[in-house]
């Protein structure tokens, strides 16, 4: 007997002591064991509709009350019908159920919201996402969830796409990367499918797309999910959206896209401090296949102190210190975890100086063009003398570098982020005009480019 028999056994025994035992006869006693389990539900099979129904109303809430009296993590149970389910499916423990991990409209079936590590830097997003998930298409409509690389903006998306399905099997939810929305558009035009790719898009109750940001400069297609926004919003059917930038900050999307994705509510996900950081390891740990249960103190906040900014990176740097340990096997100590770790810090230090060596280059190749020096550049002076050769070096770094405004505003004195968006807009659309700023800024990359080779 599999432990989620074993949890149902105890909650009929108990089911039995509460209800008369005509009832309890009537309505259980037929239900000798579970299904499956996934994300976070055991699933028992019914004999009819009207049995789920019943259940569902009159002894869902005290089964559900039963089930965590008796079991230590948060689990829930689903009664259906063998109609719901897809035949292949079976009853597998959470941390073996690999085979089932991709599940309809092609989600991860791993990304739930049982197994996002809640903390400062995404409770705001977690908790609407909750919300939004709840109750589909009228809580914040489209939800748009931006930050940078690797910080969980996908897994929060299909948590939402994973609960909502969980509620309603019957449900059309559909989770696509920009990048497969643009495929699936220009490949179906060209063979003359419209019909095939609206009935994919246009019949759903929850669109999820993620990366937004790579429709950038595609028009045609940028027209075509204008139009299919439009046509699902207007049915109050759930969109959300992911990016690496707010909606105001998107390039070359048109407005009346980046308008829509206001009309919501956006929230962020920005980057986890150390305590948050050593939670998701443990998190991770429990869902890592590992005969290692237990890692020091000073292990974990080694590993997330040396890895900040990416939670990919962040998981990848324990999965490897923990099969690195297991093949040689060592013990997992601090010792044995810095070896371990050893060439991905190296890269990683190297590589953060490079940049910073090149950030530091633009400057003073700008202050040199421009004769002031890069004091003057990243000060706070106000003069005109000083503030376009500031703004040149803030663009040129963007254009060149792709990091985030915000960490372009500490090179130049913790500037916000704001200010670096607004002096490279302001670059960007004088050189539409201004032929002396265009011959001044090639000047300067060629300059970049035969000192730096980018």
């Amino acid at each position: 007997m599999n432990i989620y028999d074993e949890l149902w056994s105890k909650i009929l025994g108990e089911l039995e002591n509460i209800f008369s035992e005509e009832t309890f006869q009537e309505v259980f006693s037929n239900l000798k064991s579970t299904h499956k389990y996934q994300n976070g539900h055991v699933y028992v099979l019914v004999p009819t509709e009207f049995d789920k129904n019943r259940i569902n109303k009159f002894y869902l809430s005290k089964i559900n009350d039963l089930a965590k009296k008796f079991h230590k993590e948060n689990i829930r149970f689903k009664f259906v019908t063998e109609a719901e389910l897809v035949p292949e499916e079976t009853l597998v423990s959470p941390e073996l159920n690999l085979e089932f991990k991709y599940r309809t409209g092609n989600l991860n079936a791993t990304y739930t919201f049982d197994n996002f590590v809640v903390g400062k830097s995404n409770l705001f997003a977690f908790r609407t996402a909750m919300k939004v998930a709840d109750q589909p298409g009228s809580v914040a409509n489209p939800l748009y969830i931006f930050g940078d690389v690797g910080l969980g903006k996908t897994h929060l998306m299909q948590a939402i796409g994973n609960y909502i399905l969980d509620q309603n099997i019957d449900s059309k939810v559909l989770y696509v990367k920009a990048d497969s929305f643009i495929d699936d558009y220009t490949s179906l035009v060209q063979k003359s499918k419209m019909d095939v790719f609206n009935a994919k898009y246009r019949e759903l109750d929850v669109l999820l797309v993620d990366d937004i940001q790579i429709l950038a400069g595609k028009t045609q297609t940028q027209m075509e999910f204008f139009k299919l926004f439009d046509i699902l919003y207007q049915q109050n059917k759930q969109i959300v959206i992911t990016s690496d930038k707010p909606a105001n900050e998107l390039k070359n999307i048109m407005s009346r896209l980046t308008t829509r994705f206001s009309v919501g509510l956006s929230v962020d996900i920005q980057v986890p401090d150390l305590e948050h950081r050593i939670e998701i390891i443990k998190k991770k740990l429990v869902t890592e296949s590992s005969n290692i249960t237990d890692i020091p103190k000073e292990v974990l906040s080694f590993i997330a102190s040396s890895f900040v900014t990416n939670i990919r990176e962040l998981e990848g740097a324990l999965k490897r210190v923990l099969f690195y340990c297991l093949t040689y096997n060592i013990d997992l100590n601090l010792e044995n975890t810095k070896e371990a770790l050893e060439p991905l810090l190296k890269t990683r230090k190297k590589s953060n100086s490079l940049n910073e060596n090149n950030f530091d280059r633009i400057q003073s190749i700008v202050s040199d063009f421009y004769q002031i020096t890069v004091d003057d550049l990243i000060g706070k002076k106000r003069n005109s003398k000083y503030i376009l050769p500031r703004h040149i070096a803030m663009y040129l770094i963007k254009i060149n570098y792709n990091i985030p405004y915000k960490t372009i505003g500490s090179l130049f004195g913790d500037r916000d982020h704001s200010t670096v968006l607004a002096a490279c807009e302001k670059i960007e659309n004088e050189l539409k005009h201004d032929k002396a700023l265009e011959l001044a800024i090639d000047t300067i990359q060629k300059k970049i480019a035969s000192i730096n080779h980018i």
